[in-house]
């Protein structure tokens, strides 16, 4: 008879994600998600693989929990040009203190290597999707007569998209006040650019 796993895997999975949220790749040794999980390296390897398996599979996880998730927020029926708003204030508000600080999404590609194809797909395919739900939300708006029937819809998306990655970049808590400051100065500058829009 199998022996049961001493461990629950999406317990692990969870704990794994926030600890790669919190150090990055290269600073989680697998030492620290043996410790941090409280599970044997044996059955760790048995059920994620090696540490950049589990690394994936985190941040899969982290992709579809989203922080918020941008594709239910922007599905949202009603007026949009508020929910745009409201994403990019929170995309420059400090992290909750339960949370690691930043974004995982932001972290990964900012550390990820260029030869890292399956991390760089992953990336990928987040932002392909994030920029259709933009997209979508624009074309929503433009048809509910918030936005101007001239704007373009997939270049308004791909601004919003670089520039809420921007502004978690710049603004993120290794850049301290100055970076803060920065991302909020960029938040109200696109808040007035939406405007015009209209």
């Amino acid at each position: 008879m199998a022996r049961t796993k001493e461990f629950d895997p999406e317990v692990a999975l969870e704990q794994a994600m926030e600890l790669f949220w919190r150090q990055g790749y290269a600073a989680t040794s697998v030492a620290d998600l043996v410790a941090h999980l409280g599970v044997a390296r044996a059955s760790l390897y048995a059920t994620f693989g090696n540490k950049h398996d589990l690394y994936v599979a985190a941040l899969e996880r982290y992709m579809q929990r989203g922080n918020p998730n941008l594709v239910e927020v922007l599905a949202t029926p009603g007026p949009v040009l508020p929910t745009i708003r409201a994403l990019l204030k929170a995309t420059a508000a400090p992290s909750p203190p339960e949370l690691p600080p930043g974004c995982m999404v932001v972290n990964a590609a900012v550390e990820c290597p260029p030869e890292d194809v399956v991390v760089r797909r992953r990336l990928e395919l987040n932002w392909a999707s994030d920029e259709v739900a933009l997209t979508s939300a624009l074309l929503r708006a433009r048809a509910q007569g918030e936005i101007r029937a001239d704007v373009d819809a997939v270049s308004a998306a791909r601004f919003l998209l670089v520039l809420k990655q921007g502004i978690q970049v710049v603004g993120g808590p290794a850049n301290g006040p100055d970076g803060a400051r920065r991302a909020e100065a960029a938040v109200r500058h696109a808040l007035d650019l939406l405007e015009t829009l209209r």
